[in-house]
């Protein structure tokens, strides 16, 4: 049986090349190399021991895609609301921006800028909008490894057995989370890191053993760190930082 070939945009974004919608754009004006052979038809179906090379035109855009780190209030959604909620992105403006960046917002490094990982209504501090496909992938996809901590308040007694629950042991939805690391702080607060995000996770986590959450914030994601970006502000990830 011959190998079953697979959409070569589907292909480049499974290697983290970039997203799927990137790729077609990327294919359409002749900027992808198979095996150094230009392709430039979408659809294109390729054997996934191929070689995917991108001309320097497409790896100067990467270069240019924004991604900004925000210190997410409470009260603010992290993605599209209802119409009683604010999104947070509306806090990405001129006058929020934090310190001094080479990089300037413009309506460019605003358009296709997505959220990375939610943060829901409730909870506070690193939220990532990201036009790379790359890095939104590395945060939110299936296989990802990348640690999210927060620090989290809560009332309630917490015994050795059900600590060790809360690191290892609990479903949701009728699956295991996988392994966490939880510890104390101090006596009301709890350090939480994660490689998975589902929806309210830390909540419901601590809701199963007994616990009420009075406060969560998010201070960090991979390498890139909360630090002193004030509350409300935000300012563009530099070169030298990265998730890994």
């Amino acid at each position: 049986m011959s190998e079953e070939k697979v959409r070569l945009s589907k292909l480049m974004a499974e290697k983290g090349i970039c997203s799927r919608r990137e790729a077609d754009d990327y294919i359409s004006r002749g900027l992808v190399l198979v095996n150094g052979e230009k392709i430039d038809q979408l659809g294109t179906k390729v054997s996934r021991d191929v070689k995917i090379t991108l001309e320097s035109q497409a790896l100067k855009q990467q270069k240019r895609l924004a991604t900004i780190i925000l210190n997410k209030p409470v009260g603010y959604v992290s993605a599209q609301p209802e119409p009683q909620y604010t999104p947070a992105i509306r806090l990405i403006t001129l006058e929020n921006q934090f310190g001094e960046s080479k990089q300037k917002l413009t309506s460019e490094s605003m358009k296709g800028l997505a959220v990375a990982g939610r943060l829901d209504i409730d909870s506070q501090g690193v939220l990532l909008f990201t036009q790379d496909g790359r890095i939104a992938k590395k945060v939110i996809g299936e296989d990802s490894r990348i640690d999210k901590e927060y620090i989290v308040r809560v009332e309630g007694k917490l015994p050795q057995d059900k600590l060790k629950l809360l690191r290892h042991g609990l479903y949701l939805d009728g699956k295991a989370l996988k392994p966490a690391q939880v510890d104390w702080i101090n006596e009301d607060q709890l350090r939480f890191i994660l490689n998975e995000g589902k929806k309210r996770q830390i909540r419901r986590m601590c809701e199963a053993v007994g616990l009420r959450v009075t406060g969560l914030k998010r201070v960090r994601i991979g390498n890139i760190r909360l630090g002193k970006l004030p509350e409300g502000q935000w300012r563009f990830i530099e070169d030298d930082e990265s998730l890994d």
